[in-house]
């Protein structure tokens, strides 16, 4: 499903970069964050902002580190008013823990009102699926969002000093409105550690990754 004429634009956008870099530490997200929020330091109050997860070579994961896919690309999550801001970040370096990777010219990318949408991860108060679910109904009522949910995976990502619990979540059959909506506020918090950011999908294959 593409864009539509009869509906407005999102209010955010996401913003390309490519990545120039090799390596990234296994667990990268927060060092991801840490080193976006010293070039951007108005990101730690932007709640519409977000972090899509990196692109990484499947089973390249030894001990600590894991290898960039070559056609990775850095996407934020982004205000429209703050895309010029964080365009800066084009031929900077940042220091992902000990790993340099290089960003290149970004290009901005439309919201599109898909009606599969999928998270790699949603952050959850704990371990109890059933707890997750109530709380993403609750999220999505409150949104005004009609949908149907499948939750996928239980997962974890280190989070100052502790392992924060995620399942990956899938959302079908969508209006066009809700769809943006969707994408536009996530789900759950931490999203710039990659959690609740929606992207479209074709069917529900993913939901098990």
């Amino acid at each position: 499903m593409s864009f539509a004429d009869d509906l407005p634009p999102a209010s955010v956008v996401d913003l390309a970069f490519p990545l120039a870099g090799r390596t990234v530490p296994r667990d990268y997200m927060q060092a991801l964050h840490a080193a976006l929020q010293q070039e951007l330091p108005w990101l730690a109050q932007e709640t519409r902002a977000g972090i899509h997860p990196l692109k990484l070579v499947q089973g390249s994961s030894v001990g600590p580190v894991s290898l960039l896919s070559q056609r990775t690309r850095l996407l934020l999550r982004l205000p429209r008013e703050r895309v010029a801001d964080a365009s800066a970040l084009a031929g900077r370096t940042l220091l992902i823990g000990e790993h340099p990777v290089q960003l290149g010219e970004p290009h901005e990318r439309e919201l599109l009102p898909h009606a599969t949408l999928y998270a790699y991860a949603v952050a959850a108060a704990g371990e109890d699926e059933v707890v997750f679910m109530q709380a993403v109904a609750g999220e999505l009522q409150a949104l005004g969002v009609r949908t149907h949910t499948v939750c996928g995976k239980r997962g974890g990502r280190p989070h100052e000093g502790q392992t924060l619990t995620t399942f990956s979540l899938m959302l079908h059959a969508l209006s066009r409105a809700d769809s943006l909506r969707v994408q536009e506020q996530g789900l759950g918090p931490h999203r710039q550690l990659g959690c609740g950011v929606f992207v479209p999908h074709k069917s529900a294959a993913a939901v098990g990754e």
